[in-house]
């Protein structure tokens, strides 16, 4: 796929690190020029714009946290202004708690519902402004919108099932705009979020067909694919990369 997305703008939520970073570096290879929003450590933001001007490519970072509208999309419009416009959206920041249905904090189910689902939307409607035909919205749910095996994930996996729904939705009344929308379900992948070495690896083992974590490189070069012209005819789709998990 050299350069397929050559003279695209991808904007890519929580793009410091793990998953996010990966993606961005990917989209940036493949030509597109790429925003990335950080809420902290801005050393690892400034990390990945480096890579990716180091490669040849054009990025920048912007703080913003998930959970503030008007930071989201005052990002958006910044990325537009600075690159033309905006072609493809990739809705990767997230969190993560567990607890007990009995034990979890209402605040804590606020801050995870405003974070992992209203910013998706808030970020779509803000991206929806400068997309025109031939967008692609592309969401980084969980496998465990489908199947959660552990005690206490109640809540995550009800963010990440939301996800999914909106992501039907959204497909459904942007196709007629030229806009593909997805959601992409990784199942274990191998970041500071959830170690391979970490606390639920050997739980999680036991359930994949193919016994390892993935990397984070290989769910970036499946969003990539995504944000290109070959999947055009893919949206409204929950696409698991997940090793069996849900098999």
């Amino acid at each position: 796929m050299a350069h397929s997305l050559k003279g695209k703008v991808a904007f890519v939520t929580g793009g410091s690190r793990g998953i996010g970073a990966a993606i961005a570096k990917h989209l940036a290879r493949e030509g597109a020029s790429v925003a990335i929003t950080f809420t902290s450590q801005p050393d690892k933001a400034d990390a990945v714009v480096k890579a990716i001007r180091a490669d040849g490519g054009k990025a920048i970072a912007i703080k913003a946290e998930a959970s503030d509208a008007d930071a989201v999309t005052a990002a958006v419009a910044r990325a537009a202004k600075e690159f033309g416009g905006l072609d493809i959206l990739v809705n990767n920041a997230a969190i993560a708690s567990f607890a007990p249905v009995g034990e979890f904090a209402l605040s804590e189910f606020d801050r995870m519902f405003a974070i992992n689902v209203r910013a998706v939307f808030v970020a779509v409607q803000a991206a929806l402004a400068h997309m025109g035909e031939g967008g692609r919205i592309i969401n980084i749910g969980s496998v465990n919108a489908d199947s959660m095996p552990i005690q206490g994930g109640a809540i995550y996996a009800m963010t990440k099932a939301a996800m999914a729904g909106l992501t039907r939705g959204m497909a459904r009344d942007l196709g007629p705009r030229g806009i593909t929308v997805n959601v992409v379900q990784p199942g274990p992948i191998d970041t500071d979020m959830n170690p391979a070495t970490g606390p639920f690896a050997d739980l999680l083992m036991k359930y994949l067909a193919v016994p390892r974590y993935a990397q984070v490189d290989e769910v970036a070069a499946f969003v990539t694919y995504l944000a290109g012209p070959q999947a055009g005819y893919i949206t409204g789709s929950g696409l698991n990369i997940d090793g069996g998990f849900d098999a």
